[in-house]
């Protein structure tokens, strides 16, 4: 398993929320780690599931509670996003931190099904959001070229050139706009995004 040759004693940290919900860092999730580790010879030496991972206070706390099960363990295995993982390594820093999983967006989940669900990409944390000009559909997301004037030429039927199972954004925005009598919305020329605004690394302060 990669990352974790040569340790044998783990402790396993989940995630009530997202991952949870993406069946990824719950406690059945975390079970199921376990018994994968063990036919790996390895020992998990106890796990916690947080709420949320990316909390500095949560973490600080599990540590606190599971200080003798952490410090027996050869590495920690991150079973949540990369934020949460990040953060756990902010708090712990005398031990390995691994992360399980490979983070994608942040979206809206959607149950199809009891046991199914599908996520769909609805924000790609640009600061500069546009949705209370188009009837909170973000085009920079949910558009390929993240058009912020329009649909570009190649829209067919309402499709989508680069999938033509997808509705074009554009025309799901004209389609609320007109519903709710805000057409000229699409009047106002925008300017492209500032992708500056979303520089790496950021910090924040409230």
């Amino acid at each position: 398993m990669k990352g974790l040759e040569g340790k044998e004693k783990i402790f396993l940290f989940g995630c009530g929320l997202c991952a949870t919900t993406c069946k990824t860092g719950g406690e059945k999730d975390l079970a199921a780690m376990e018994k994968l580790l063990a036919r790996e010879d390895k020992k998990v030496t106890g796990w916690i599931v947080l709420e949320p991972s990316c909390s500095l206070l949560e973490i600080k706390r599990a540590y606190r509670d599971k200080k003798a099960e952490i410090a027996f363990s050869d590495a920690i295995l991150s079973m949540s996003c990369g934020g949460g993982t990040q953060a756990i390594a902010e708090i712990i820093e005398d031990k390995d931190i691994l992360p399980s999983n490979n983070t994608l967006f942040q979206g809206e989940i959607s149950k199809m099904t009891l046991r199914e669900a599908r996520f769909e990409q609805k924000c790609s944390l640009c600061g500069e959001c546009a949705l209370a000009e188009t009837e909170t559909i973000c085009p920079v997301t949910q558009c390929p070229k993240s058009l912020v004037n329009g649909p570009c030429g190649g829209v067919k039927q309402g499709k989508c050139e680069t999938d033509r199972e997808r509705d074009c954004v554009w025309i799901r925005i004209y389609e609320r706009l007109k519903k709710k009598g805000r057409i000229d919305n699409l009047r106002k020329r925008k300017e492209p995004p500032d992708h500056g605004a979303n520089k790496n690394p950021r910090s924040l302060s409230i």
